[in-house]
């Protein structure tokens, strides 16, 4: 009924507004209406109504409190402080107050005096359940879960299926690595409340963490029959069967997530997978092709199609599933370092450069990447772009391969003085590499010889 009456004065506002027309509302009606956007995330529309009420009310204490809530929303810190002050000797004993103080300084980093203010607040014996996590909250941030843990206990204590407090708790327990401690506090809540989703999941949580799979199973067992239409649930008791390699019973779990599910690619994906590490290819191509009628560009199931396929022996069809799987996720490193090579594969070179390129692009910390996009372009005989790329690499990788490689690339071009000098430096860094590179690179064999030689 409540939420009702405040749409309806909401309502009754944005009319307002569109017909540009002035209506008398209470304070307690702009308090509605504000507390209303506020909760809705409207910062803009709670902003116009405040001020319009301040209007109306221009000595309103509450709706001044109200104001500082609005501009902690939108981040304006100075207007913020300028009210805090103003407000401060009369709204002393008012909860909305202080908890905006709170918020302030927890927003400017000053989380020990928004602890301040909180305490100061729970005297006043109101929100205590949010009071004691906002605390905790800080303590948390503090590094202090030790402290942090004692307030989410006193918000349960206030409120008893706060799923919150329950789960931040059991975050400070496994920071602390008091894990008796923590199976001993959800096993006292569990008999509280029997059939608390969210402490069942805790548990199976708790026992996974802890690789005891066959407890885990059960606590997400209890919690299924508590909620059967938990579908995230079964992903999870199926996790504790692939973290057993009992592979099948994975699939079984997942077959029973399957009836549940609006979208059903990433489980049919899943179910693929648990194929794909029993070795049983065939099985494997037909769950990701199930995955990928449900969602046609579902690519993850596209390139596990590829590498299937190139298990087979099928390169056409391995490279046809990673074009399209970088079609639709360009930006995944992987998936163009997989397809690089499968052009590489193909005699493709041109194509696998792009690929290449775009590698060493979005990340120069792969040397690999670097020595494959400098040998593909020495092998279609861009040398003076792979000496280009090649210094790029060296600047950031020291290493005697790429050192080799520059040095093949001046030769080519006939320029012996810089192809001495970058072999030099190769065998000077990396002399038993050299064997491999003279059958790599013919070209420096006898190059080598003499470097070698001069040492004698």
């Amino acid at each position: 009924m409540e939420e009702f009456f405040e749409n309806e004065l909401s309502k009754k506002f944005e009319e307002m507004i569109e017909n540009n027309e002035n209506y008398y509302f209470d304070t307690e009606e702009i308090e509605d209406i504000v507390i209303f956007y506020l909760e809705m995330g409207d910062i803009n529309y709670a902003e116009m109504a405040i001020n319009y009420g301040l209007k109306l009310h221009p000595n309103s204490i509450e709706l001044k409190v109200k104001q500082l809530e609005v501009f902690l929303e939108l981040e304006q810190y100075v207007k913020a402080r300028h009210l805090i002050e103003e407000l401060m000797p009369s709204c002393s004993e008012s909860t909305d107050f202080l908890v905006c103080c709170a918020k302030y300084y927890s927003n400017n980093g000053n989380p020990r005096k928004a602890i301040a203010f909180c305490e100061k607040a729970l005297e006043l014996e109101e929100e205590e359940n949010f009071l004691h996590n906002f605390i905790a909250d800080e303590l948390h941030n503090l590094g202090d879960p030790f402290n942090a843990l004692k307030h989410y206990k006193m918000a349960l204590k206030h409120d008893p299926q706060d799923d919150y407090s329950l789960e931040s708790a059991m975050v400070c327990y496994m920071q602390m690595n008091r894990y008796d401690e923590a199976e001993e506090f959800l096993q006292n809540y569990i008999d509280q409340f029997p059939f608390s989703e969210t402490a069942w999941f805790e548990m199976g949580q708790f026992y996974f963490n802890r690789k005891n799979y066959e407890k885990a199973i059960k606590s997400f067992d209890y919690l299924l029959a508590i909620n059967s239409d938990s579908a995230g649930v079964y992903a999870n008791k199926a996790a504790c069967y692939e973290a057993m390699g009992q592979w099948q019973k994975a699939i079984e779990v997942y077959e029973e997530q399957l009836d549940l599910e609006y979208t059903k690619a990433f489980t049919y994906y899943k179910i693929g997978l648990c194929y794909r590490a029993e070795k049983k290819n065939i099985e494997a191509l037909q769950a990701f092709q199930k995955s990928l009628r449900e969602d046609p560009q579902f690519y993850l199931s596209m390139m596990e199609q590829s590498d299937i396929y190139l298990e087979m022996n099928s390169p056409k069809e391995a490279l046809h599933f990673a074009k399209e799987a970088v079609a639709l996720n360009g930006n995944n490193i992987e998936f163009q370092k997989k397809l690089a090579y499968l052009y590489i594969d193909s005699g493709r070179f041109e194509e696998s450069l792009s690929c290449l390129k775009k590698i060493v692009e979005a990340d120069a910390s792969r040397f690999y990447s670097w020595y494959a996009y400098t040998e593909v372009l020495m092998l279609v005989g861009e040398y003076e772009d792979a000496i280009t790329v090649l210094e790029k690499a060296i600047q950031i990788h020291k290493r005697a391969e790429l050192y080799y490689q520059l040095s093949n690339a001046h030769f080519n071009l006939k320029d012996e003085k810089r192809g001495q000098d970058a072999l030099q430096r190769a065998l000077d860094l990396d002399p038993t590499l050299s064997e491999d590179m003279e059958t790599k690179y013919p070209y420096i064999k006898d190059q080598v010889a003499k470097e070698k030689s001069k040492k004698k």
